[in-house]
């Protein structure tokens, strides 16, 4: 028997099978890094489609100082999502889109300073982020709207509706309780904020002025620590509320979630058991049973 021959036949097909390894390792690396990545989830949550980075659906409308970009799923009835802040991005609002996208008309909006979307100018007020979403609004329907908002997208929806009640039908407010100053402080670490560094590289990639972004957050959490969402606010939302909210969630802490409801006119309360602020990322199998028999009335 001709070792030799052996050893160099074994060399050869090892060879073409590591190339092979390396060739499908690297594809693997390119398809991750072209798709997008939800902040502080494992790394191999990797999004089927590219939410918030879609061109083949993406679009603009320009509100008075900013850009505001968007994606359009589905057909149907109208259904704004509006994602969380500071780490929040349309990513998150995936299995939203996934869900709804079936039987509605998706509209998944980048708020300002966030993915494709200007920041635009100081200071910040929610009347100004209203005015974002119903340009939007406006620019893609003519029908009423249901909305369905997480954390600062839960209070940008309520201004929405209290501003624009002709063109919101219904909501859906995820992890947005009740607002005071004083009521809890924030202070935002930025080092903290930036730890996941994969997906940032990618958000980033997206922004048009990523170096603005610490200058946003500060004025964010100036903002934030302002904030006044109560019975003024509240109680002039003339539209059905579903108030969602995670039962040990921190930054809508119950109390507040339960005082929300008791000044909300038309409100239903769905509270998911054992989860937090991201009570969707958590349970989203609760979450959506509990969303989809509102959205049928």
């Amino acid at each position: 028997m001709n070792w030799v021959l052996i050893h160099s036949w074994l060399f050869y097909v090892l060879m073409k099978n590591f190339q092979l390894i390396i060739f499908v390792l690297l594809a693997l690396q390119i398809q991750a890094q072209q798709s997008l990545r939800r902040a502080y989830q494992p790394a191999n949550v990797i999004n089927k489609i590219s939410y918030g980075n879609n061109v083949a659906v993406g679009d603009y409308v320009q509100t008075q100082d900013s850009k505001i970009y968007y994606e359009v799923y589905g057909q149907g009835q109208p259904i704004v999502l509006l994602h969380g802040g500071i780490l929040g991005s349309t990513i998150e609002m995936a299995e939203f889109i996934d869900s709804l996208k079936k039987n509605f008309q998706v509209i998944a909006i980048s708020t300002r300073g966030h993915g494709k979307s200007d920041i635009g100018s100081f200071p910040i007020t929610y009347e100004k982020k209203a005015n974002d979403i119903i340009a939007v609004i406006n620019a893609v329907t003519k029908e009423k709207a249901i909305i369905l908002g997480f954390s600062d997208g839960a209070y940008t929806a309520y201004k929405v509706a209290s501003m624009y009640p002709e063109r919101i039908k219904k909501m859906i407010a995820i992890g947005a309780g009740e607002q005071i100053p004083g009521l809890r402080t924030i202070n935002f670490n930025h080092e903290q904020l930036l730890s996941d560094k994969a997906y940032w590289i990618q958000q980033k990639a997206l922004m048009p002025q990523p170096e603005r972004l610490t200058d946003f957050w500060s004025a964010m959490q100036t903002f934030y620590n302002g904030i006044v969402v109560s019975k003024e606010l509240l109680g002039s939302i003339k539209c059905p509320v579903l108030l969602l909210s995670g039962e040990l969630d921190r930054n809508a802490p119950l109390p507040t979630v339960i005082n929300a409801y008791n000044m909300l006119p038309k409100a239903q309360l769905s509270i998911i058991p054992n989860t937090g602020h991201i009570c969707f990322a958590e349970n989203f199998p609760a979450v959506w049973a509990s969303i989809t028999p509102f959205l049928k009335n």
